[in-house]
């Protein structure tokens, strides 16, 4: 039914496209309510929305994308920006992070750096020195030899090492392999244990 809905709005969407005169509202489903949601692709939105609707509209106008909801909407604003990534992460955000499950944190320093210093529960270690090949393994073999889950190229990565240097080359190779939303740990291991009282 909501589809439905949907279809029938963007039937109108042409002449509320080229005719300014008509008012968005008038095409809403009779028996729907609805909200507008404005993005403007050049300056982004400073917010995450997240969305509860049964049915959404998109179309574009004057280089701004409009999103209309239909019914039972309900408009959520968090944190989000489509401004670039933070190429950084603090040590309250990798917590986070890890509490939710949200972020593939992979550990580059060497094995015997892990078994001398520590790690941090749930990474996944991968030598710096093996960064690039292992991120074009395919899943089967990642899982093999690291013994994990590959993470995918849309997932939130975050390196870390014993001081921040190598997780950002780490950060580098992962980039221009086409990981865009990977981050590092510039405080590496040395922050993390000084903030997790574990020295």
């Amino acid at each position: 039914m909501a589809f439905r809905g949907c279809w029938r709005f963007v039937g109108v969407v042409p002449r509320l496209l080229w005719d300014s005169s008509v008012p968005w509202r008038a095409s809403v489903p009779v028996g729907r309510s609805c909200v507008p949601v404005f993005y403007n692709s050049r300056q982004g939105l400073k917010t995450d929305i997240c969305l509860s609707c049964d049915s959404l509209c998109v179309f574009l106008r004057d280089r701004q994308v409009y999103f209309v909801l239909f019914s039972g909407t309900e408009l959520q604003l968090r944190g989000y920006s489509s401004e670039p990534l933070s190429t950084e992460v603090s040590y309250e955000q990798l917590k986070q992070r890890l509490n939710d499950g949200n972020a593939v944190v992979i550990d580059v320093r060497e094995p015997w750096e892990l078994r001398e210093y520590g790690f941090i529960p749930g990474s996944v270690n991968v030598p710096l020195g093996q960064v690039n090949t292992a991120l074009q393994l395919s899943p089967e073999d990642f899982r093999e030899k690291f013994g994990a889950e590959m993470p995918r190229r849309r997932d939130n990565i975050v390196f870390l090492c014993l001081a921040g240097i190598r997780s950002k080359a780490a950060l580098d190779t992962a980039a221009s392999l086409g990981f865009k939303d990977a981050q590092h740990y510039p405080d590496g291991w040395q922050g993390w244990a000084e903030r997790e009282d574990l020295k």
